[in-house]
Formats: C-alpha cells, sequence, structure tokens
C-alpha cells in the first residue's frame, strides 16, 4: 500500500511547481494583464504583429511596416487618438494593405499607453 502511494505521490510533485522560479499566482499574472499598456500590447499581438515588429526589438516581418517602437519618434501618439477613432489610413499600398481599425476609446487609450511604452 505504501509503495502504490508513492507511486502515485511522486509523479504529482514533479509536476508541481518548486518555490523556487515558480510562475506568479494567477491573480498577480491577471492583475498585470488590466493595465492599459498590458491590454494594448495584447491588441497589437492579435491584429497588428503579422506586419509589424510590436516589441522593443526586431525588424518587422513585412518590411515597409514600420516597428512599433519606432512610432513614438516619428509622430505624437497622444495626436494618434483621432485617426484610431476614425479609422486609421495609410498611404502605402503593396502586397499587404493595412486594414482599417476604428477603436473606442478604451482601446484607444490602450493602445497609446503601449505604443508610448514601446517606444521609450
Amino acid at each position: 500500500m505504501r509503495f502504490a502511494l508513492l507511486a502515485i505521490a511522486l509523479p504529482l510533485a514533479a509536476c508541481a511547481p518548486s518555490a523556487v522560479g515558480s510562475p506568479a499566482p494567477p491573480a498577480v499574472l491577471s492583475a498585470a494583464a488590466d493595465t492599459p499598456e498590458a491590454r494594448g500590447q495584447a491588441f497589437v499581438d492579435e491584429n497588428c504583429a503579422t506586419c509589424h515588429a510590436t516589441g522593443r526589438s526586431g525588424d518587422s516581418p513585412y518590411p515597409p511596416a514600420p516597428p512599433f517602437r519606432t512610432l513614438a519618434s516619428k509622430y505624437d501618439v497622444d495626436g494618434l487618438a483621432e485617426a484610431f477613432a476614425e479609422g486609421i489610413e495609410v498611404g502605402h499600398r503593396g502586397q499587404r494593405e493595412m486594414p482599417t481599425f476604428e477603436l473606442d476609446p478604451a482601446e484607444i487609450d490602450d493602445l497609446i499607453a503601449y505604443l508610448e511604452a514601446v517606444g521609450a
């Protein structure tokens, strides 16, 4: 009987996170994901990363699409709020067309928070 319990307990213990290097509890992760910057990052990761480099390094997968980290140095990021609300249009044409996004005010705030953070 003792052997049977040990045979079950050891594999389960191996799957349990250790105190050292264990992932953050879900409450901590959800609190971090509930910031405007994190929500903006989630939006760009889902909607923009196929063309743009959305992080602090790396090239854009589609070379004509500027890396997001460079936008704050080229544009007044806060000034993009109106364009995001009305549907941003781009001047370039090519193999890939940028889709038109019309964002609500909360999504705009989140996106701008992310663009400011990634461009800092």
